[in-house]
């Protein structure tokens, strides 16, 4: 089964896929789309190029467990996807994958400057990955 991966913000949003047996999670882009609902129809395009069947959408948790607003603002996409394109979307706990995402590129050697172009594409590929590596 294919699977998208999103790592949702506000300015940014990571996407990222999985092979078609489920093991390897790759970057696809990053969108740079602040209208939710905009959003949505990208990711619901992205979805039908990619033949996604369900998409992992990074849940931010706080460190105790508990939703915030950024957590709400995941639900209400998460609903959009649902109602409006009738994707299939699993929250997933992605607590300090964007912290991951800059440790991985640090490691590599990505410069910092560098690093906003890519890092919400490598938060999507951990969250994806995470999930992948669970079931």
């Amino acid at each position: 089964m294919i699977l998208l991966g999103v790592d949702y913000g506000e300015k940014r949003t990571g996407v990222a896929v999985c092979d078609s047996m489920g093991i390897l999670a790759s970057p696809v882009k990053v969108l740079h789309e602040t209208n939710r609902k905009k959003l949505a129809a990208a990711l619901f395009e992205i979805a039908g190029e990619k033949r996604a069947e369900k998409i992992i959408l990074g849940l931010p948790l706080r460190t105790d467990g508990t939703k915030g607003d950024k957590a709400l603002a995941c639900e209400v996409l998460a609903e959009i996807l649902r109602a409006q394109y009738g994707l299939m979307v699993e929250l997933w706990d992605e607590r300090f994958s964007t912290t991951m995402a800059h440790q991985s590129l640090g490691a590599a050697s990505v410069k910092a400057k560098d690093r906003r172009n890519v890092v919400d594409a490598v938060a999507a590929v951990i969250i994806l990955q995470s999930y992948l590596d669970r079931k």
